[in-house]
């Protein structure tokens, strides 16, 4: 399977995924559709790009497309406001399946011979990160931290994990575990705790 090939199969997953998504914009973000608004979100990682609106923008102005709209198939570009309102509803569990998508596939086309030992075992590397940090917002999914001033802290924290190989510049993301209370705990949940889920 040439690269592309391989491209647009993990592309038509992650639409085939999202056609799912149970929340539909509504108000001032109903001309925009949740498909755009996801693969929007999937194109700034795959891009890598700081400022990708703009970057699409210019495209678009330079040469009368954009990557969004030839790779992604998203013809309206919703703006990071829109895209935070878009998926602040939405569940990672719409999501994660994409990742199990991914995996049979690469291994079936013999892309993860590349990262196989000579024991044909796989590395996977983990490393925890926190996210939306605030002494003020919070929900019940938080994560807090005491400081000695009596102040506290609220956190989402996450263990992602990915296939790596000494060698290869690339890697492949697996589904991530999110760092939350867990029923039946008393106490706070952790990076630790997390990994071994």
């Amino acid at each position: 399977m040439e690269k592309h090939e391989l491209f647009d199969t993990i592309v038509s997953s992650f639409r085939q995924r999202l056609s799912s998504l149970p929340d539909k914009p509504t108000g001032k973000n109903s001309h925009y559709g949740m498909e755009d608004a996801a693969n929007r979100a999937f194109s700034v990682f795959f891009t890598q790009t700081p400022s990708f609106l703009a970057y699409q923008r210019t495209m678009e102005g330079n040469k009368g497309k954009s990557n969004a709209q030839s790779l992604f198939g998203v013809h309206q570009i919703p703006g990071d406001n829109h895209i935070r309102d878009f998926w602040a509803t939405v569940s990672p569990d719409h999501i994660f399946p994409v990742f199990e998508d991914i995996l049979p596939v690469l291994e079936v086309q013999g892309q993860l011979v590349k990262f196989r030992s000579i024991v044909n075992s796989l590395l996977v590397a983990l490393d925890g990160t926190e996210y939306l940090s605030s002494e003020k917002i919070h929900c019940p999914q938080c994560s807090t931290r005491t400081y000695k001033s009596g102040a506290t802290h609220y956190f989402h924290g996450v263990v992602t994990a990915v296939i790596v190989c000494p060698g290869q510049k690339h890697l492949i993301p697996l589904v991530p575990e999110f760092i939350v209370p867990q029923d039946g705990h008393d106490k706070q949940d952790c990076e630790t705790a997390a990994a071994k889920r």
